[in-house]
Protein backbone atom coordinates (compact mmCIF):
# COMPACT_ATOMS: atom_id res chain seq x y z
CA UNK A 1 0.00 0.00 0.00
CA UNK A 2 0.73 3.51 -0.86
CA UNK A 3 2.29 4.60 2.37
CA UNK A 4 0.76 8.50 1.55
CA UNK A 5 -2.35 8.93 -0.32
CA UNK A 6 -3.10 11.94 -2.13
CA UNK A 7 -6.42 13.47 -2.30
CA UNK A 8 -8.15 15.75 -4.60
CA UNK A 9 -10.98 16.76 -6.74
CA UNK A 10 -12.37 15.71 -10.49
CA UNK A 11 -14.10 18.49 -11.37
CA UNK A 12 -16.39 18.63 -14.66
CA UNK A 13 -17.90 20.77 -13.39
CA UNK A 14 -21.79 20.33 -13.00
CA UNK A 15 -24.22 23.75 -12.83
CA UNK A 16 -27.64 23.77 -13.37
CA UNK A 17 -28.58 25.20 -16.75
CA UNK A 18 -29.89 28.93 -15.60
CA UNK A 19 -27.74 29.82 -13.13
CA UNK A 20 -25.08 32.51 -13.47
CA UNK A 21 -22.12 31.08 -15.27
CA UNK A 22 -20.01 33.78 -14.84
CA UNK A 23 -20.53 33.72 -10.77
CA UNK A 24 -20.38 29.33 -11.57
CA UNK A 25 -16.74 29.81 -12.54
CA UNK A 26 -16.19 32.29 -9.78
CA UNK A 27 -17.18 29.72 -7.00
CA UNK A 28 -14.95 26.89 -9.23
CA UNK A 29 -11.99 29.19 -8.62
CA UNK A 30 -12.67 29.71 -5.15
CA UNK A 31 -12.78 26.05 -4.38
CA UNK A 32 -9.47 25.23 -6.02
CA UNK A 33 -8.23 27.95 -3.54
CA UNK A 34 -9.82 26.57 -0.90
CA UNK A 35 -8.89 22.89 -1.54
CA UNK A 36 -5.14 24.71 -1.63
CA UNK A 37 -5.67 26.00 1.57
CA UNK A 38 -6.75 23.21 2.90
CA UNK A 39 -3.70 20.57 1.95
CA UNK A 40 -5.22 18.87 -1.09
CA UNK A 41 -2.81 17.81 -3.65
CA UNK A 42 -4.63 17.88 -7.03
CA UNK A 43 -7.52 19.14 -8.62
CA UNK A 44 -8.34 17.94 -12.44
CA UNK A 45 -10.39 20.18 -14.81
CA UNK A 46 -12.77 18.34 -17.10
CA UNK A 47 -13.36 19.47 -20.87
CA UNK A 48 -16.84 19.68 -22.43
CA UNK A 49 -18.69 21.53 -24.86
CA UNK A 50 -22.23 20.41 -24.70
CA UNK A 51 -25.27 19.89 -22.52
CA UNK A 52 -25.03 22.57 -20.86
CA UNK A 53 -24.12 21.35 -17.49
CA UNK A 54 -20.38 21.32 -17.47
CA UNK A 55 -19.43 24.56 -18.79
CA UNK A 56 -15.24 24.18 -19.15
CA UNK A 57 -14.57 24.42 -22.38
CA UNK A 58 -10.71 24.52 -21.91
CA UNK A 59 -8.92 23.11 -19.01
CA UNK A 60 -5.58 24.82 -19.65
CA UNK A 61 -7.61 27.89 -19.49
CA UNK A 62 -8.98 27.17 -16.31
CA UNK A 63 -5.77 25.68 -15.02
CA UNK A 64 -3.97 29.27 -16.11
CA UNK A 65 -6.18 30.79 -13.58
CA UNK A 66 -6.38 28.51 -10.61
CA UNK A 67 -2.74 28.47 -10.65
CA UNK A 68 -2.26 32.48 -10.06
CA UNK A 69 -4.94 31.97 -7.07
CA UNK A 70 -2.78 28.98 -5.95
CA UNK A 71 0.47 27.91 -4.03
CA UNK A 72 1.20 24.66 -4.06
CA UNK A 73 -2.10 22.24 -5.66
CA UNK A 74 -1.09 20.93 -8.16
CA UNK A 75 -3.96 21.40 -11.53
CA UNK A 76 -4.50 18.56 -13.99
CA UNK A 77 -6.53 17.86 -17.41
CA UNK A 78 -9.13 16.13 -16.14
CA UNK A 79 -9.47 15.48 -19.28
CA UNK A 80 -8.32 16.76 -22.46
CA UNK A 81 -10.67 15.04 -24.37
CA UNK A 82 -7.82 14.05 -27.58
CA UNK A 83 -10.18 13.33 -30.14
CA UNK A 84 -11.06 16.61 -30.97
CA UNK A 85 -7.75 18.21 -31.52
CA UNK A 86 -4.31 18.05 -33.14
CA UNK A 87 -1.78 16.36 -30.82
CA UNK A 88 1.09 18.65 -31.23
CA UNK A 89 -0.98 21.65 -29.64
CA UNK A 90 -2.01 19.39 -26.76
CA UNK A 91 1.69 18.87 -26.05
CA UNK A 92 2.44 22.30 -26.55
CA UNK A 93 -0.01 23.67 -24.23
CA UNK A 94 0.39 21.04 -21.25
CA UNK A 95 4.27 21.90 -21.48
CA UNK A 96 3.55 25.97 -21.88
CA UNK A 97 1.54 25.28 -18.27
CA UNK A 98 4.37 23.35 -16.95
CA UNK A 99 6.65 26.12 -17.50
CA UNK A 100 4.14 29.01 -16.16
CA UNK A 101 3.15 26.84 -12.82
CA UNK A 102 6.29 25.70 -12.13
CA UNK A 103 5.93 22.01 -12.50
CA UNK A 104 2.35 22.54 -10.71
CA UNK A 105 0.67 20.57 -13.92
CA UNK A 106 -0.47 16.73 -14.74
CA UNK A 107 -2.08 15.89 -18.45
CA UNK A 108 -4.80 13.38 -18.47
CA UNK A 109 -6.39 12.22 -21.26
CA UNK A 110 -9.31 10.56 -23.00
CA UNK A 111 -11.32 10.12 -26.39
CA UNK A 112 -14.44 12.17 -24.83
CA UNK A 113 -17.01 11.82 -22.90
CA UNK A 114 -20.17 13.55 -24.44
CA UNK A 115 -21.64 12.21 -27.56
CA UNK A 116 -23.04 15.65 -27.98
CA UNK A 117 -19.29 18.01 -28.43
CA UNK A 118 -18.07 14.78 -30.93
CA UNK A 119 -21.19 15.30 -33.12
CA UNK A 120 -20.43 18.99 -33.66
CA UNK A 121 -17.08 18.51 -35.09
CA UNK A 122 -18.08 15.25 -36.91
CA UNK A 123 -16.83 12.66 -35.22
CA UNK A 124 -19.14 9.47 -34.20
CA UNK A 125 -18.40 7.61 -30.83
CA UNK A 126 -16.83 4.43 -32.72
CA UNK A 127 -14.43 6.99 -33.75
CA UNK A 128 -13.26 8.69 -30.36
CA UNK A 129 -11.39 5.74 -29.42
CA UNK A 130 -9.19 4.88 -32.12
CA UNK A 131 -8.28 8.74 -32.08
CA UNK A 132 -7.38 9.22 -29.17
CA UNK A 133 -5.02 6.34 -29.16
CA UNK A 134 -3.16 7.86 -32.45
CA UNK A 135 -3.03 11.22 -30.44
CA UNK A 136 -1.77 9.95 -27.04
CA UNK A 137 1.05 7.79 -29.35
CA UNK A 138 1.98 11.36 -30.89
CA UNK A 139 2.13 13.35 -27.55
CA UNK A 140 4.52 10.87 -25.57
CA UNK A 141 6.71 10.83 -28.42
CA UNK A 142 6.61 14.70 -28.62
CA UNK A 143 7.53 14.67 -24.99
CA UNK A 144 9.81 12.09 -24.07
CA UNK A 145 12.23 12.59 -27.76
CA UNK A 146 13.57 15.08 -29.44
CA UNK A 147 13.12 13.15 -32.71
CA UNK A 148 10.43 14.77 -34.74
CA UNK A 149 7.12 13.19 -35.07
CA UNK A 150 5.49 12.52 -38.59
CA UNK A 151 1.91 10.56 -38.46
CA UNK A 152 -1.14 11.22 -40.88
CA UNK A 153 -4.56 9.71 -40.64
CA UNK A 154 -7.90 10.96 -41.23
CA UNK A 155 -7.88 13.92 -39.48
CA UNK A 156 -4.39 15.54 -38.42
CA UNK A 157 -1.20 14.98 -40.75
CA UNK A 158 2.05 16.04 -38.85
CA UNK A 159 5.52 16.53 -40.65
CA UNK A 160 8.58 16.64 -38.80
CA UNK A 161 6.77 17.73 -35.61
CA UNK A 162 8.77 18.69 -32.70
CA UNK A 163 8.32 20.84 -29.72
CA UNK A 164 10.28 23.80 -29.63
CA UNK A 165 10.02 23.99 -25.81
CA UNK A 166 10.93 21.43 -23.57
CA UNK A 167 8.94 20.13 -20.09
CA UNK A 168 9.89 22.00 -17.17
CA UNK A 169 9.03 18.86 -15.15
CA UNK A 170 8.38 15.57 -15.14
CA UNK A 171 4.51 15.91 -15.05
CA UNK A 172 2.14 13.34 -14.41
CA UNK A 173 0.41 12.08 -17.20
CA UNK A 174 -2.60 10.11 -16.98
CA UNK A 175 -5.38 7.52 -19.17
CA UNK A 176 -9.09 7.68 -18.39
CA UNK A 177 -10.75 4.51 -17.26
CA UNK A 178 -14.56 3.79 -16.64
CA UNK A 179 -15.42 0.26 -16.86
CA UNK A 180 -13.68 -1.20 -19.86
CA UNK A 181 -9.95 -2.13 -20.38
CA UNK A 182 -9.02 0.30 -23.25
CA UNK A 183 -7.85 3.17 -20.44
CA UNK A 184 -5.32 0.79 -18.71
CA UNK A 185 -4.21 -0.84 -21.95
CA UNK A 186 -3.20 2.07 -22.96
CA UNK A 187 -2.06 3.69 -20.00
CA UNK A 188 0.14 0.01 -19.09
CA UNK A 189 1.34 0.43 -22.74
CA UNK A 190 3.21 4.16 -22.37
CA UNK A 191 3.88 3.38 -18.76
CA UNK A 192 1.43 6.52 -17.64
CA UNK A 193 -0.79 6.50 -14.99
CA UNK A 194 -4.47 5.92 -14.45
CA UNK A 195 -7.87 7.93 -13.66
CA UNK A 196 -10.60 5.47 -12.62
CA UNK A 197 -12.88 7.99 -13.17
CA UNK A 198 -16.20 5.15 -12.21
CA UNK A 199 -14.25 3.75 -9.62
CA UNK A 200 -17.51 3.62 -7.52
CA UNK A 201 -19.93 2.69 -9.88
CA UNK A 202 -20.86 -1.03 -9.76
CA UNK A 203 -19.37 -2.01 -12.85
CA UNK A 204 -16.03 0.25 -12.72
CA UNK A 205 -16.10 -0.89 -8.57
CA UNK A 206 -16.11 -4.74 -9.77
CA UNK A 207 -13.50 -3.79 -12.78
CA UNK A 208 -11.06 -2.38 -10.18
CA UNK A 209 -8.61 -5.47 -9.87
CA UNK A 210 -8.92 -6.00 -13.75
CA UNK A 211 -7.65 -2.61 -14.47
CA UNK A 212 -4.20 -3.15 -13.17
CA UNK A 213 -4.10 -6.56 -13.99
CA UNK A 214 -4.19 -4.96 -17.44
CA UNK A 215 -1.89 -2.53 -16.57
CA UNK A 216 0.75 -4.64 -16.05
CA UNK A 217 0.05 -7.01 -18.46
CA UNK A 218 0.68 -4.10 -20.88
CA UNK A 219 3.49 -2.80 -19.45
CA UNK A 220 5.50 -5.62 -19.55
CA UNK A 221 4.75 -6.22 -22.93
CA UNK A 222 5.31 -3.20 -23.99
CA UNK A 223 8.72 -2.86 -21.66
CA UNK A 224 6.94 0.12 -19.75
CA UNK A 225 7.19 -0.07 -15.91
CA UNK A 226 3.35 1.12 -13.96
CA UNK A 227 3.14 2.40 -10.36
CA UNK A 228 -0.01 1.92 -8.13
CA UNK A 229 1.36 5.40 -6.49
CA UNK A 230 0.15 6.79 -10.11
CA UNK A 231 -3.24 5.31 -9.86
CA UNK A 232 -6.23 7.64 -8.84
CA UNK A 233 -9.85 6.70 -7.95
CA UNK A 234 -12.79 8.73 -8.23
CA UNK A 235 -15.78 8.62 -5.85
CA UNK A 236 -18.59 10.58 -4.72
CA UNK A 237 -18.81 12.29 -0.93
CA UNK A 238 -20.18 14.62 0.72
CA UNK A 239 -19.71 15.29 4.30
CA UNK A 240 -21.30 17.28 7.31
CA UNK A 241 -20.67 16.91 11.05
CA UNK A 242 -23.67 14.88 10.92
CA UNK A 243 -26.10 12.54 8.76
CA UNK A 244 -29.18 14.91 9.05
CA UNK A 245 -27.18 18.22 8.31
CA UNK A 246 -25.59 16.53 4.89
CA UNK A 247 -28.89 15.00 4.01
CA UNK A 248 -30.53 18.73 4.38
CA UNK A 249 -26.94 20.12 2.57
CA UNK A 250 -27.71 18.03 -0.61
CA UNK A 251 -31.32 18.94 -1.16
CA UNK A 252 -29.96 22.10 -2.62
CA UNK A 253 -28.50 20.13 -6.47
CA UNK A 254 -28.48 16.75 -5.71
CA UNK A 255 -31.73 16.59 -8.21
CA UNK A 256 -30.07 18.06 -11.07
CA UNK A 257 -26.97 15.92 -10.87
CA UNK A 258 -29.30 12.82 -10.99
CA UNK A 259 -31.47 14.35 -13.62
CA UNK A 260 -28.57 15.45 -15.79
CA UNK A 261 -26.60 11.74 -15.53
CA UNK A 262 -30.12 9.71 -16.32
CA UNK A 263 -31.70 12.43 -19.05
CA UNK A 264 -29.25 14.60 -20.74
CA UNK A 265 -25.48 13.02 -20.51
CA UNK A 266 -25.47 10.10 -22.73
CA UNK A 267 -22.88 8.69 -20.88
CA UNK A 268 -24.50 4.47 -19.64
CA UNK A 269 -21.74 3.95 -17.50
CA UNK A 270 -22.55 6.50 -14.82
CA UNK A 271 -26.75 4.80 -14.36
CA UNK A 272 -27.92 6.53 -11.23
CA UNK A 273 -31.66 5.17 -9.67
CA UNK A 274 -33.81 7.56 -7.68
CA UNK A 275 -36.56 10.49 -8.26
CA UNK A 276 -36.71 11.78 -4.87
CA UNK A 277 -34.13 13.35 -2.59
CA UNK A 278 -34.53 10.66 0.22
CA UNK A 279 -34.20 7.84 -2.62
CA UNK A 280 -31.29 9.22 -4.37
CA UNK A 281 -29.28 9.43 -0.66
CA UNK A 282 -30.39 6.05 -0.31
CA UNK A 283 -28.83 4.99 -3.98
CA UNK A 284 -25.51 6.89 -3.50
CA UNK A 285 -25.09 5.63 0.22
CA UNK A 286 -26.28 1.76 -0.07
CA UNK A 287 -24.61 1.09 -3.95
CA UNK A 288 -21.65 1.78 -2.76
CA UNK A 289 -21.38 5.18 -5.54
CA UNK A 290 -19.95 7.59 -2.76
CA UNK A 291 -20.85 8.83 1.03
CA UNK A 292 -23.40 11.30 2.07
CA UNK A 293 -23.16 11.82 5.50
CA UNK A 294 -20.40 11.57 7.81
CA UNK A 295 -16.26 11.89 7.61
CA UNK A 296 -16.62 7.96 9.45
CA UNK A 297 -18.66 6.85 6.37
CA UNK A 298 -16.11 8.89 3.97
CA UNK A 299 -13.56 6.81 5.35
CA UNK A 300 -15.27 3.34 5.05
CA UNK A 301 -15.99 4.35 1.46
CA UNK A 302 -12.03 4.66 0.69
CA UNK A 303 -11.07 1.42 3.21
CA UNK A 304 -13.64 -0.24 0.40
CA UNK A 305 -11.95 0.90 -2.41
CA UNK A 306 -8.56 0.03 -1.00
CA UNK A 307 -9.51 -3.64 -0.39
CA UNK A 308 -10.96 -3.71 -3.85
CA UNK A 309 -7.83 -2.15 -5.53
CA UNK A 310 -5.45 -3.76 -3.45
CA UNK A 311 -4.00 -0.72 -3.27
CA UNK A 312 -3.86 3.12 -5.03
CA UNK A 313 -2.14 6.49 -4.97
CA UNK A 314 -4.86 9.14 -5.16
CA UNK A 315 -8.35 9.61 -3.98
CA UNK A 316 -10.14 11.87 -5.63
CA UNK A 317 -13.93 13.51 -5.30
CA UNK A 318 -16.03 14.02 -8.20
CA UNK A 319 -17.18 18.10 -7.88
CA UNK A 320 -20.96 17.45 -7.47
CA UNK A 321 -22.34 20.78 -6.93
CA UNK A 322 -25.02 18.94 -4.57
CA UNK A 323 -24.22 21.39 -2.09
CA UNK A 324 -24.57 25.19 -2.16
CA UNK A 325 -21.04 26.86 -2.26
CA UNK A 326 -20.71 27.12 1.39
CA UNK A 327 -21.71 23.79 2.50
CA UNK A 328 -19.32 22.69 -0.13
CA UNK A 329 -16.44 24.15 1.23
CA UNK A 330 -17.40 22.88 4.95
CA UNK A 331 -17.23 19.25 3.48
CA UNK A 332 -13.97 19.61 1.90
CA UNK A 333 -12.76 21.46 5.15
CA UNK A 334 -14.10 18.25 7.11
CA UNK A 335 -12.01 15.67 4.97
CA UNK A 336 -8.87 17.64 5.34
CA UNK A 337 -9.10 17.73 8.96
CA UNK A 338 -10.94 13.84 9.96
CA UNK A 339 -10.43 12.21 6.54
CA UNK A 340 -7.32 12.46 4.94
CA UNK A 341 -5.23 12.22 7.99
CA UNK A 342 -6.73 8.71 8.32
CA UNK A 343 -4.80 7.60 5.20
CA UNK A 344 -1.92 9.83 5.24
CA UNK A 345 0.05 8.97 8.47
CA UNK A 346 0.62 12.49 9.59
CA UNK A 347 -1.59 11.95 13.28
CA UNK A 348 -0.05 8.71 14.31
CA UNK A 349 3.19 10.20 16.16
CA UNK A 350 1.33 12.81 17.30
CA UNK A 351 -1.52 10.46 18.84
CA UNK A 352 1.48 7.76 20.35
CA UNK A 353 3.23 11.35 21.73
CA UNK A 354 0.19 11.87 23.83
CA UNK A 355 -0.51 8.43 24.60
CA UNK A 356 3.63 8.20 25.63
CA UNK A 357 2.71 11.74 28.07
CA UNK A 358 -0.84 10.32 29.51
CA UNK A 359 1.27 6.71 30.56
CA UNK A 360 4.04 8.87 32.05
CA UNK A 361 2.04 11.62 33.24
CA UNK A 362 1.75 10.04 37.04
CA UNK A 363 5.27 9.59 37.37
CA UNK A 364 6.07 13.01 35.53
CA UNK A 365 4.06 15.38 37.51
CA UNK A 366 5.10 13.34 40.84
CA UNK A 367 8.72 13.55 40.36
CA UNK A 368 7.81 17.77 38.87
CA UNK A 369 6.18 17.84 42.02
CA UNK A 370 9.34 16.56 43.97
CA UNK A 371 11.50 19.40 42.30
CA UNK A 372 9.38 21.97 43.11
CA UNK A 373 9.12 21.43 47.11
CA UNK A 374 13.18 20.26 46.94
CA UNK A 375 13.66 24.01 45.33
CA UNK A 376 11.07 25.19 48.28
CA UNK A 377 13.15 24.02 51.20
CA UNK A 378 16.28 25.02 49.62
CA UNK A 379 15.16 28.73 49.14
CA UNK A 380 14.00 28.74 52.64
CA UNK A 381 17.42 27.36 53.79
CA UNK A 382 19.24 29.62 52.49
CA UNK A 383 16.60 32.33 53.80
CA UNK A 384 17.50 30.92 57.24
CA UNK A 385 21.12 31.10 57.04
CA UNK A 386 21.38 35.06 56.44
CA UNK A 387 19.32 35.82 60.04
Amino acid sequence: MVDRMRFGIFMAPFHKPGINPTLALQNDLELIAWLDRCGFDEAWIGEHHSAGTEIIASPEVFMATAAERTRHIKLGTGVVSLSYHNPLWVAERIVLLDHLTRGRVMLGVGPGSLPTDAEMIGLSPGETRDLMEDSFEVIMKLLRSEEPVTFKNDRWDLRDARLHLQPYSDFDICCAAVASPAGPRLAGRHGAGLLSIGATMAAGFDALALHWDVMEAEAAANGATVDRHDWRLVGMVHIAETMDQAYRDVQYGIEHWFDYMQNVAAFPQMAVEGQKVAEMVSFVNDSGLGAIGTPEMAIAQIERLQAQSAGFGAYLMMAHNWADPEATLKSYELIARHVMPAFQGHTKPMQAAADRARAARPEMAAAHGKAVEDMTARYQDEVGSRR
